[in-house]
């Protein structure tokens, strides 16, 4: 896990918009498993994606015990943004974006969730708007606990060990240093899409993204 500078931070900072007030809040999921023990393995793609987006700012996520998660609220491309990586393990991962929901009445179209994807080769991301959770523990959780799943998921590609039985370990095992290095580069490659996502320029991002990937090594 990344470290991140101290800051300090109160709970009044990150306290919910009033009710009279539309919120312009931007929330940003990145899935995985809590604790030291986990934070380097494939699975924790979606934190260490979060991690990328902060890891230059000064900022500092704060644990928040009542919504199950370590929340971050900053400013990311002029946009106001609550980036949570929630503290259950990913099984659960639908209890901390429900609760982040409500409490900050953020809406389906102001939600991005970056995660793991077994279907993806490293060095593969895709970004998309709805559709199906894909088999991922995480995001099925995410389902269970949404009326809509109508909202965008950035997908960073991990591989697939080739059969279902290895898939666990797999998933909660570090990458070997030549997946690892592909899995942080498309991670960058995402991070430079963000700011048109922010600005509601999701066409635009999915389009420069694959552009991306799709250009040679030089």
């Amino acid at each position: 896990m990344l470290k991140l500078k101290q800051q300090q931070m109160t709970w009044a900072t990150i306290q919910r918009p009033a009710r009279t007030k539309l919120s312009g809040l931007f929330l940003l999921v990145g899935l995985g498993n809590p604790g030291a023990k986990y934070c380097q393995t494939r699975h924790n793609a979606g934190i260490k994606t979060l991690d990328a987006l902060v890891n230059t700012s000064g900022v500092e996520f704060r644990k928040q015990p009542k919504l199950s998660a370590e929340i971050c609220r900053t400013q990311l491309f002029d946009r106001e943004c609550l980036l949570v990586r929630p503290t259950t393990f990913m099984n659960h991962s639908g209890q901390t974006v429900r609760a982040v929901l409500d409490y900050f009445r953020l809406s389906m179209e102001n939600l991005l969730v970056a995660y793991d994807d077994l279907d993806l080769l490293p060095g593969t991301v895709r970004l998309k708007q709805g559709g199906g959770h894909g088999g991922h523990n995480g995001m099925r959780d995410i389902f269970r606990h949404m009326e809509n799943t109508n909202f965008m998921r950035l997908r960073i590609g991990i591989g697939h060990p080739g059969h279902k039985d290895a898939v666990t370990d797999y998933v909660l095992s570090r990458a070997p240093a030549k997946q690892e290095k592909l899995i942080m580069e498309s991670i960058e490659t995402a991070r430079a899409v963000i700011p048109d996502v922010l600005a509601g320029r999701v066409a635009k991002a999915i389009k420069n993204l694959h552009t991306a990937e799709a250009l040679p090594d030089e």
